[in-house]
């Protein structure tokens, strides 16, 4: 990533939780100066005070970027004070979950430049997947800035419309719950079978991350994946023909589970 044309005119980072920290952690490891960041937090970590970024500092008067990274029950308290940036020459981005780009421009002005973008939790270690999608004032440049700054965090990729957002949100934003009860359950299923309960967990999350890791590095489908471990009549085929129920095995189940999660990201977004 080339962080140095961020530089210049500084970037804000309004908000510093878990996953500001993880992006301020990846710039910073990036080649981002120090001295180019604003810190706005009003409980800064021990860890962000020692950066030697500007920690609740004066903000410069035209930053490049603003980025929002706080929680969406903050929003309303926040954007105000952003006013003063908006109508142009900043942009900002926006990583609180359920704030349309309509409502940010209500508050900042609506020839504001804004990108929203939906990371997931595995961004705390620089594995997760970020989407965005800017408004009509966003340049391509300004995209790809937002781009380059997501890419600290993991994979970045870019929506069509803003209304993928919800589906997005049930997919990769809360998804990780997803595959972390599929670890608990799994573990409890060898627990059920005798496993120690210690053992069924270590073997539990490194075969479910195992399998991750796997799907990503080849170019076989999921699909092949699967049918190159599963042999006739073997152990693999009488599992997955339980998991592979039409009625109630997981096609059906995370189908409703995606459906019921996008259905609330469109209940919160709508406010």
């Amino acid at each position: 990533m080339d962080m140095t044309e961020f530089a210049a005119r500084g970037l804000v980072l309004l908000g510093c939780g878990k996953m500001g920290s993880a992006m301020l952690a990846g710039w910073l490891d990036s080649g981002l100066p120090e001295n180019a960041v604003w810190v706005a937090d009003p409980l800064p970590s021990d860890w962000v005070k020692g950066t030697g970024v500007h920690v609740n500092a004066a903000l410069p008067k035209k930053p490049s970027i603003v980025l929002i990274a706080v929680k969406p029950q903050m929003m309303e308290e926040t954007l105000p004070v952003l006013k003063m940036y908006g109508g142009g020459g900043t942009l900002f981005i926006s990583v609180a979950a359920g704030t349309s780009l309509a409502t940010l421009a209500d508050v900042l002005g609506e020839q504001t430049p804004i990108v929203r973008a939906m990371p997931n939790t595995p961004a705390a270690i620089a594995k997760g997947i970020t989407a965005v999608v800017g408004n009509a004032h966003c340049s391509a440049d300004d995209v790809v800035q937002a781009e380059i700054l997501l890419t600290a965090v993991g994979q970045v990729v870019r929506l069509d419309a803003e209304d993928q957002m919800d589906a997005v949100t049930a997919v990769s934003g809360s998804g990780p719950a997803y595959v972390f009860h599929l670890i608990e359950t799994l573990a409890a299923g060898g627990v059920a079978q005798g496993l120690p309960e210690a053992l069924a967990l270590q073997l539990a999350k490194a075969t479910v991350a195992g399998g991750g890791a796997l799907a990503e590095a080849v170019e076989a489908s999921p699909g092949q994946l699967r049918e190159n471990v599963t042999s006739p009549n073997g152990t693999t085929q009488a599992a997955l023909e339980v998991l592979m129920n039409e009625v109630d095995g997981f096609p059906p189940l995370l189908k409703r589970a995606v459906a019921a999660a996008t259905e609330r990201s469109k209940e919160l977004s709508r406010g």
